[in-house]
């Protein structure tokens, strides 16, 4: 069955159903007992998160050998030939560009129900 279908459906359905049961203000009186939610501070996180990956940053470095693979990789970079450097970055230009097209055209509505297309 069609997945738009199944949510047309899911929607009429809901629509639908019984009316709100009167609870003589019951749930009104729970909502208004609850705690007002904590809010922590953005702030926290993102120190927590930047402190975290600056560690593991720092533990790579020293594990990988004082970033020596980075110096060896340059060094074998340079003496690759230009054409090849050039080949390179258009094939990753391409693949990035072809993977953003895809993304994109799969978030139009018109992609989720192909039958409705009209050609």
């Amino acid at each position: 069955m069609n997945a738009m279908n199944d949510d047309d459906t899911l929607d009429r359905q809901l629509r639908d159903a019984a009316p709100y049961i009167d609870d003589e203000g019951f749930t009104a009186r729970v909502i208004a007992r609850l705690p007002a939610p904590r809010r922590e501070p953005r702030w926290l996180r993102a120190m927590v998160l930047l402190g975290v990956t600056a560690l593991g940053s720092g533990v790579a470095y020293l594990l990988s050998g004082g970033g020596r693979f980075v110096r060896e990789g340059v060094i074998q970079l340079s003496t690759f030939p230009i054409w090849l450097l050039l080949v390179f970055a258009f094939g990753c230009g391409l693949v990035v560009g072809a993977f953003a097209v895809i993304f994109a055209i799969r978030k139009t509505p018109e992609v989720r129900d192909l039958g409705r297309l009209r050609f």
